[in-house]
């Protein structure tokens, strides 16, 4: 059975508070218990989340040899940090980059990402559904 790693950076913890009009009403821990269960029987899945780019960085890190796949929306990060994506390219195993919102339709400086150069996929703009569309494709190129 594949195991995947769903990584969430700042502010995700704020997920159905902060900004709700352009992420939505559920918690992070709505997306995780929804994406674990989506998961069963298909594959192991651990979700982490932190406000801070040295644990995701220590995360990604703690991946190598354990997990098949990464999802992660490293939220800001995803625009300023090349530490996350030097951590994404030692990482063997198949990576997400995955936004809530659909980020070209958003400020210009959310336009460029660092981490798409590693991602396998990119999702964007489906909502929290993203998720559930990330662990299929996930599940479907590492053969499920």
């Amino acid at each position: 059975m594949n195991s995947i790693l769903v990584l969430n950076g700042p502010n995700l913890n704020l997920l159905g508070k902060r900004e709700p009009h352009i992420y939505g009403h559920e918690t992070l821990a709505d997306v995780e218990q929804s994406v674990i269960a989506h998961a069963a029987g298909r594959a192991t899945v651990v979700c982490q989340q932190s406000n801070h780019e040295g644990t995701l960085v220590d995360l990604i890190q703690d991946a190598r040899g354990q997990f098949d796949g990464i999802i992660i929306n490293a939220g800001a990060y995803t625009h300023t940090s090349v530490a996350i994506l030097d951590a994404l390219n030692a990482f063997e195993g198949k990576v997400v980059e995955l936004h809530i919102s659909n980020v070209h339709r958003r400020e210009a400086f959310r336009h460029h990402s660092y981490l798409s150069v590693r991602a396998d996929a990119v999702v964007a703009g489906m909502g929290t559904f993203g998720y559930l569309a990330s662990l299929d494709y996930l599940l479907k190129v590492l053969g499920d």
